[in-house]
């Protein structure tokens, strides 16, 4: 062949292949969105928050777990409360609180970061068991029939060190005098506990989700995903929904760990980011944040990926859903809501500071915390650095009802029947309603 022929073909070949590059690279760097559809695979009568709980129920487990209910809705439906607020009693844990409590048995049960866990006396504020764990405690109990679970991570919840060499475990302690009932080892976990009859649904960082029995502890099946989990389970007709950190939601029958589906995020440059955040599961589809910044709608029974939203920087906390809108905060400082069906924006609030926990939604109105330290982004990531607060907004249009700026930080309220109960950094605070908004 003639040298100069040659010579032609491989400047066309290094072309070719700069084009293709450069086509790669824009595809991989552009944001990436897909819009829904109402008429595909979104079911109106799974709507969160309008079937309420019965009153006995109600009373005796006024908060059972994290995100209310077992779906992981955020919505307090069983609650009328709006502020203004009287301060009743507050309560110092000792240092952060970095997911809410749970409430049963006339009992708020919450723990820190370092391990220290409260049974405090609702009406008055009275401390009247406490536990140390040997381990962090990075998520929300869970109570059911006088029992409470509690999932403990490795000592400061350390990410730095080899991860199949830490040990975490599951506990479950009589709520009433603090008693422990069982203990169960395994990977790491800052999984809150999801308790769906008599099973105990958790994650671990040995890549494993679990089903415990409730009354035992006894592994009842577990399932490898082949990628860490710090997300916790959300469950709807008998199917089990978790996040991965390497980029995927899994789906998993809920009595026998069998595998239903698994969806993934979009991928950059070859490789997907992670679901820290707990799924939601309504109107027949699951909704879920990813750090890179996009809130993912799938469908429940498919997996099928029906919308994705670029919401903000960085997405670490769940979302809340309620009259067909999906509510999740940044860590760039949005606080947004979207249309359930298509994912389209209906508003946005921009807040003064990242917002790291998950929002709560009651009466009519949105709670979110801001956080003044925690957990960075992505370091290219922007990350809005501000005061601590906790904010009301109207669920509907996005206006500022009522603030509380100095306490926050991360979960904002929960509540029962009588009281709510603010999340400051390290206390709980209890308040009531000046004007009574009782919904029973």
């Amino acid at each position: 062949m003639n040298k100069r022929i040659v010579i032609v073909v491989i400047l066309a070949a290094l072309a070719a292949a700069g084009i293709a590059a450069a086509l790669y690279y824009r595809d991989q760097s552009k944001e990436k969105a897909m819009r829904g559809s109402s008429s595909v695979e979104f079911m109106t009568t799974q709507a969160p928050g309008e079937k309420r709980r019965p009153r006995r129920i109600v009373e005796e487990t006024p908060w059972p777990m994290y995100g209310y209910d077992a779906a992981r809705s955020h919505v307090a439906a069983d609650y009328g409360h709006r502020p203004p607020f009287r301060p009743l009693w507050t309560v110092e844990t000792g240092w952060f609180i970095e997911f809410p409590p749970a409430i049963g048995d006339g009992r708020v049960f919450v723990g820190n970061l370092r391990g220290r866990f409260l049974a405090i006396e609702a009406p008055t504020g009275k401390v009247v068991w406490k536990k140390r764990f040997g381990g962090c405690l990075a998520a929300g109990p869970a109570v059911k029939n006088r029992t409470v679970v509690v999932s403990v991570a490795n000592p400061g919840c350390n990410k730095d060190l080899e991860r199949e060499t830490q040990r975490g475990s599951v506990v479950a302690l009589d709520a009433l005098t603090g008693r422990r009932l069982w203990r169960t080892q395994m990977g790491v976990t800052e999984s809150s506990p999801l308790v769906v009859g008599r099973l105990v649904y958790v994650g671990s960082w040995n890549n494993k989700i679990y089903a415990l029995a409730l009354k035992t502890g006894k592994v009842r099946w577990s399932y490898d995903t082949g990628e860490e989990i710090d997300s916790s389970a959300a469950y709807a007709d008998g199917v089990v929904y978790i996040g991965g950190n390497d980029g995927h939601v899994f789906a998993l029958n809920a009595w026998t760990g069998k595998p239903r589906w698994r969806a993934s995020s979009f991928s950059h440059f070859g490789r997907r980011e992670y679901f820290y955040a707990t799924p939601t599961v309504a109107y027949g589809r699951v909704y879920i944040g990813n750090t890179d910044g996009t809130l993912y709608a799938f469908g429940a029974k498919t997996g099928n990926l029906l919308w994705a939203r670029r919401a903000g920087t960085y997405i670490y906390t769940a979302a809340a859903v309620w009259k067909r809108r999906v509510y999740v905060g940044t860590y760039d400082g949005y606080f947004r809501a979207f249309d359930a069906a298509t994912g389209d924006p209906i508003w946005s609030w921009t807040a003064p500071a990242k917002v790291h926990g998950a929002p709560t939604v009651m009466a009519g109105l949105v709670y979110l915390s801001t956080a003044s330290t925690g957990p960075n982004a992505h370091p290219s990531r922007y990350v809005k650095r501000g005061p601590r607060g906790v904010y009301a907004l109207n669920a509907k249009t996005g206006k500022l009802v009522w603030k509380h700026r100095g306490i926050g930080q991360y979960a904002p309220i929960v509540a029962d029947n009588e009281r709510v109960y603010v999340i400051g950094s390290t206390r709980v605070y209890a308040v009531e309603p000046r004007r009574s908004h009782k919904r029973r």
